[in-house]
């Protein structure tokens, strides 16, 4: 069984917390884009609202194991302070003296920030001496990263298991209702949205989903390899060579569960990857041979929306296009606004993380769908039925 946090009062102590606080950073260390931070406010609020202490752990990049300050979560732990106004002690390390110093320190209404685990080789490796360090900061443990949850380190996994008391925070139970729950016994009509570059990283996802979904349409770089399989030209569009036969049997297998994938009627294609190309609108069946998709086409806008529309549950991963330029983020737009009105009428629909999250974000969507996931590759995992060892850990 895995505790809420609304299952036990924090009075006067102090809360351990796994969160992703890794965030994109500008050239002047300053905060990208904090939705992984605002999303976990709630539970920092709930934790000083009791009169408890939060101690916040976290990665932030790739640094190889030691201290590298370009991968500092001090400018993260200044933005909680400046922009969110919270009382904020930063810690220069996240485990030992510093550490255990900054937390002795802090009293009720304050937040400490511990500095990032990865400049610890320890973390990755799931070390339980290090975990053990880690557990000394806290008197219960809190998982508030489902970003992290799908890897077992040290801070998401072996320290979690040190606590009697640990328990997932809103940020986690939002998730594992939305991407767990909801997709193990959803509304029907059930339509997942398919795109994104490569079909390799979706594989066992569309497996998943297609003994799932009434429906999964299928769009982005991923599709050409589709239209491969069906022996259809597609110039020098993204192509999996090594994936053809595999699409070949998601097909098959979509046909046999009666599972209906909608592969696009239409493309636009450009003569080369530049927003400033040439680009026109082809059928299928008509992409020449030295020219590249880019999009969906609008009838296959018409017929994704029309789809989606009708649907009870939405799941969406993946853009349809290269959204990041203007001329071809029409598809990935109207998938946005489809979801927007199947919202409105009453459908849960559910944003993988990753590109899906940052195209909604960009098109300034995310207040009009049900829930907008943190997690990349650990939401593709969470979708694919994989057991996440972050949420394993904390059932008890």
């Amino acid at each position: 069984m895995i505790r809420s946090i609304n299952d036990v009062s924090f009075y006067q102590k102090t809360a351990l917390i796994r969160v992703d606080y890794n965030v994109p950073l500008g050239k002047d260390q300053s905060i990208a884009d904090d939705l992984r931070i605002q999303n976990t406010l709630p539970t920092l609020d709930k934790i000083i609202d009791d009169g408890g202490i939060p101690v916040l752990m976290s990665h932030l990049g790739r640094p190889k194991g030691e201290f590298s300050p370009e991968f500092s979560l001090r400018p993260v732990a200044d933005y909680l302070a400046n922009y969110y106004g919270y009382d904020v002690i930063f810690a220069e390390d996240c485990v030992g003296e510093k550490a255990e110093t900054a937390v002795e320190e802090a009293v009720i209404g304050q937040v400490v920030v511990l500095e990032n685990l990865r400049f610890h080789p320890e973390e990755k490796k799931n070390d339980e001496e290090f975990a053990k360090k880690l557990a000394k900061l806290g008197d219960v443990y809190v998982n508030d990263a489902f970003g992290s949850a799908h890897r077992a380190h040290a801070s998401t996994d072996a320290v979690a298991r040190l606590f009697e008391k640990r328990y997932a925070g809103y940020l986690m139970i939002d998730e594992i209702e939305y991407l767990g729950n909801t997709v193990s016994d959803p509304g029907h009509p059930f339509v997942a949205v398919m795109g994104g570059a490569k079909i390799s990283g979706k594989i066992d996802v569309i497996k998943n989903l297609i003994s799932k979904c009434d429906s999964i349409l299928i769009g982005g770089g991923m599709m050409y390899t589709f239209y491969k399989a069906m022996d259809l030209e597609i110039g020098k569009s993204l192509l999996e060579e090594d994936k053809i036969e595999l699409a070949k049997e998601l097909i098959e297998k979509a046909k046999n569960e009666s599972c209906e994938l909608l592969l696009p009627l239409d493309t636009i294609v450009a003569d080369k990857f530049d927003n400033e190309a040439n680009f026109k609108t082809v059928k299928d069946s008509e992409i020449p041979a030295d020219w590249l998709g880019v999009d969906i086409g609008a009838e296959t806008r018409t017929l994704f929306t029309d789809t989606i529309t009708k649907a009870k549950t939405v799941v969406w991963n993946g853009p349809m296009g290269v959204f990041e330029m203007p001329n071809f983020a029409s598809g990935t737009l109207s998938i946005a606004e489809a979801l927007a009105t199947a919202t409105e009428k009453g459908a849960i629909t559910i944003i993988g993380g990753g590109d899906s999250a940052a195209a909604i974000r960009q098109m300034n969507f995310q207040n009009k769908v049900t829930h907008v996931s943190t997690g990349g590759g650990a939401s593709l995992e969470y979708l694919e039925g994989k057991t996440l060892p972050g949420i394993a850990a904390l059932d008890c």
